[in-house]
């Protein structure tokens, strides 16, 4: 993929190595540009207000299929308080470490490429570049009683300091040398697959081992697998595909890398469509209810409605926050008192939740679905002594229910067809589908994207052959954005 830099003017920017200069004018007019085929561009122009050069050259990059740095979408969160606010959350701890010492209300540095000059800072330039991804930017903090991100915005050539000018220009050839992948081992490799995880989390979705596993499924068919950090998130052009095995949400680093990946024509599992729909409980009953697929009796809740849970349910029933998950923010509840509290609590932080029918039951069914195609079944049995699989209350070893793997043609029939339908109104990517058999009926209580996977669980009956079924699915979605992409679709 060749990198472009588009600069007002190009004698603003001396010649790099690797990165072709172009006038704004010219990447706009030229023609032989709009024809150009897996062209990277970094916007380097000084305004990127709307309709001007600047936006017209990432906007044009998107429509001719190139990759634009920064994209529309980026240049208009700059622009939104609100994604300003969720920002500063995200970078808070960076912010707190960086500054939470100093004096002053106001405070601004210079960001190239996720790098800046200014002493003792680097840790929250990488943060802020990476929910910000463009070439060079200028951060503004303010204080008012604590730190906070204020404003971020582009920074063109000739608005950087002389002072910095070197710098920047470092940043850029390290970029356009990082651009590059660098050399395989294992050749000859036909895709390049990114594994997105933690190692600090407490809870992963796939445990080492299976990570080990998945990368040695990959290499079978020819894809070359690597696991990755967020901090490895400007590498994503270096891969074809990006498969998250971290924790995810919206509000979150993995929902923003699943969207650039999607983005940058990157085969996503799972794709932001799937982490947004999933990781909202109203969503999703909304979703079932309107395809007729059977839950527990659920209603969905806010401040001028609570009396009707209590008409529409016998106690004990759940309540649960829209954005719960691994069991928390889902409370059950016994009588009036203990209902009005928790209620109470749970709309203090969104101003819906859910209210659901409790079907007790020794153990839930979780049928993983990929590519709207039954993966594997298993039981997850309750926590000792608890009602739910996992138990938040206790620090026992007890607090995690057993699992128990089951071949797919045992499971009961109808658990595995509502899964697999279930699972089909969110998406065609990778899901678990856990659900509740009451009498004979099987209830789907919830769809999760990024599903557990780990080694000598779920993969206990299927054993290798479940890392492959999920690779055979990647290498055949990349084989299809190849095709499309030969063929101009």
């Amino acid at each position: 993929m060749s990198l472009y830099a588009v600069v007002d003017n190009t004698g603003d920017l001396d010649p790099l190595p690797g990165v072709t200069l172009v006038s704004a004018k010219s990447y706009l007019a030229d023609a032989k540009y709009a024809h150009l085929h897996g062209a990277r561009v970094l916007n380097l122009c000084r305004s990127h207000r709307y309709q001007s050069i600047g936006y017209y050259v990432s906007l044009l990059a998107e429509a001719r299929g190139h990759k634009p740095l920064p994209r529309i979408t980026t240049m208009q969160d700059m622009k939104s308080q609100s994604i300003m606010r969720l920002a500063s959350e995200e970078c808070k701890a960076g912010i707190d470490r960086c500054l939470g010492t100093l004096r002053g209300e106001k405070l601004a540095f210079n960001i190239y490429f996720g790098h800046t000059p200014e002493p003792g800072r680097e840790r929250l330039a990488a943060s802020v570049f990476q929910l910000f991804y463009s070439p060079f930017l200028r951060a503004v903090f303010h204080q008012n009683g604590e730190w906070r991100l204020q404003n971020v915005s582009p920074l063109g050539v000739q608005d950087i300091p002389g002072a910095e000018l070197a710098f920047a220009r470092d940043a850029l050839a390290e970029f356009a040398d990082g651009h590059r992948p660098p050399p395989r081992k294992r050749a000859p490799a036909h895709y390049h697959l990114a594994i997105l995880h933690n190692p600090d989390e407490a809870m992963p979705p796939s445990n080492a081992k299976s990570l080990r596993r998945f990368i040695k499924a990959a290499e079978d068919v020819s894809i070359a697998a690597e696991c990755i950090t967020r901090e490895d998130s400007e590498r994503l052009t270096e891969y074809d595909g990006l498969f998250i095995r971290e924790t995810t949400d919206v509000n979150h680093h993995t929902y923003r890398l699943a969207s650039r990946a999607q983005a940058e024509g990157l085969v996503v599992i799972d794709d932001p469509q799937s982490i947004l729909r999933c990781s909202n409980k109203v969503y999703l009953a909304e979703n079932l209810r309107r395809h007729a697929v059977r839950t527990p009796k659920t209603l969905v809740l806010h401040q001028g409605n609570l009396d009707q849970a209590t008409s529409a349910f016998s106690f004990p029933f759940v309540l649960k926050q829209p954005d719960s998950s691994f069991s928390q923010g889902v409370v059950k509840v016994a009588g009036a008192a203990e209902y009005k509290a928790q209620a109470k609590r749970l709309l203090r932080r969104s101003e819906l939740i859910i209210a659901q029918e409790f079907l007790p039951t020794p153990f839930d069914w979780r049928i993983g679905v990929l590519d709207r195609r039954p993966l594997f079944a298993c039981k997850y049995f309750m926590a000792r002594k608890h009602w739910q699989i996992i138990n938040n209350d206790s620090g026992a070893k007890d607090a995690l229910g057993r699992v128990e793997a089951v071949p797919l043609e045992a499971a009961p029939k109808n658990v595995v067809k509502i899964a697999v339908r279930a699972a089909g109104f969110i998406g065609d990517g990778l899901y678990g589908v856990d659900l509740k058999v009451a009498g004979r009926k099987a209830h789907v209580i919830e769809i999760n994207d990024n599903p557990n996977i780990d080694a000598d669980a779920e993969d206990a009956v299927l054993k290798g052959a479940l890392y492959a079924r999920v690779m055979d699915v990647f290498l055949r979605r990349m084989q299809d954005r190849k095709r499309c992409a030969r063929s101009g679709a």
